[in-house]
């Protein structure tokens, strides 16, 4: 089945006509002029990334091509280190008091790129930080040998066939894909891997038919999914899906950039309480207000970027792009989108969800079960450290002109600035 269009959201570079083409061009445009500023600015903000203007435009979907890579300048990996192994941390650096990078280099430099990200390092050892989830090689392993019964929830029957996913959660960390995942697997017609899969990004070598295995099984008109946020930020993960299936419906889950970074910081400053401040991570240079884009945190949050690199595989028609904001407050309007955008019977609504004021988010409940609501864990919802008035402002500004070629990319607005500006 076709999704539904999305009202008011032109088409991408897979659909027809010459106001796409246009629209995808005059993005990458404007994009580059953007980096361009920053370089001259600072030399190593958003222009360390990989530049948009190196996407070969006239590529056919789905055909191979060679990622433009910036060159690295930290030590590279051993060929002979096994897929996704990084460098041991090293010691926790000083904190900087000049308000410069200088006494933050070192292994808490940076969160860790996913496989095939390419940016430009400054110094300092790279280390894997998972994504938050209960995803374990073992689990995998276990999930991926011939006769098991994949990575659904414990409900999933013992019966059916495994399927390639039709539909994937492919973003945003930290923008609420735990949630949105939870909500879709309490309907009949889904079965999902409840583990992150990491297929597209960290193992893809094991092969479709590993990939294949971790599947929980399904019926005929049942709809298999994983979700695994790398995804959206990962280089080759836009190629290697199209290459599984060309009709892949795609799910973001997106938030307030600013909102988003503070919170991925927050996840890592739980596990390593040594890291340094958020401010000093955020600059090249707090003094001149160079914002530090090639932190993965900051990085992550210039959606227009990323998504200029699915829009070379995929229309828009077929990417749903979700608020983790409106997860939020309006759990049920979002998930209605979301079963309309899966051809789906609207069947998760309201009488699913509970608000927890003690968490700050809705949690999860079946309409004819009278027990206590099921809420996320205990690693959601954390207190934010209260960061410098100062710093946010020079974030808003520095994110707020990509917000506005991602909402001119995807036909909506989210609306960060207006939040913003009622705080």
């Amino acid at each position: 089945m076709s999704p539904p269009a999305q009202p008011g959201v032109p088409g991408g570079r897979g659909s027809k006509g010459p106001p796409a083409r246009k629209l995808l061009c005059m993005c990458s445009l404007s994009l580059c002029l953007t980096y361009l500023c920053y370089s001259l600015m600072g030399g190593t903000g958003p222009a360390a990334l990989r530049s948009p203007a190196a996407l070969p435009g006239s590529a056919a979907p789905g055909a191979p091509r060679s990622p433009t890579a910036v060159p690295v300048t930290a030590a590279p990996r051993s060929p002979a280190a096994p897929p996704g192994s990084a460098p041991g941390p090293s010691a926790a650096p000083p904190r900087a008091s000049n308000g410069s990078r200088e006494g933050a280099e070192g292994a808490w430099l940076r969160t860790p790129l996913a496989p095939g990200e390419v940016i430009t390092a400054q110094s300092g050892a790279f280390e894997r930080d998972p994504q938050e989830s209960s995803t374990t090689d073992e689990e995998l392993s276990r999930a991926g040998s011939p006769g098991s019964r994949g990575g659904g929830s414990s409900t999933t029957p013992d019966y059916g066939e495994k399927r390639l996913p039709q539909a994937l959660i492919i973003g945003v960390k930290k923008g609420g894909t735990r949630a949105l995942l939870e909500a879709i697997r309490a309907h009949p017609d889904v079965r999902a891997v409840g583990t992150e899969p990491h297929f597209f990004d960290r193992n893809y070598e094991k092969g479709l038919e590993w990939y294949r295995n971790v599947m929980p099984k399904t019926l005929e008109g049942q709809i298999t999914m994983e979700k695994t946020p790398s995804y959206f930020v990962t280089n080759e993960a836009p190629r290697r899906i199209h290459s599984m299936a060309k009709d892949t419906k795609l799910i973001v889950v997106v938030r307030n950039p600013v909102t988003r970074a503070i919170s991925d910081y927050t996840q890592t400053l739980s596990k390593k309480p040594e890291i340094p401040t958020f401010e000093v991570l955020a600059f090249k240079n707090r003094t001149l207000g160079l914002i530090d884009a090639s932190w993965s945190a900051i990085r992550i949050g210039i959606y227009a970027l990323h998504l200029e690199n699915w829009l070379q595989y995929f229309p828009l028609s077929q990417i749903l792009f979700v608020s983790g904001e409106r997860l939020i407050t309006d759990p049920a309007g979002e998930m209605a989108k979301v079963q309309d955008f899966l051809g789906l019977k609207r069947i998760v609504t309201e009488k699913h969800f509970y608000f927890n004021k003690t968490k700050g988010f809705p949690c999860l409940k079946k309409p004819e079960d009278s027990s206590a609501p099921r809420c996320l864990g205990k690693s959601k919802g954390r207190t934010h450290p209260k960061i410098d008035p100062d710093v946010i402002h020079r974030l808003r500004k520095f994110y707020k002109p990509f917000n506005v070629m991602f909402y001119q990319m995807t036909g909506q607005d989210f609306q960060w600035e207006e939040e913003e500006s009622d705080k």
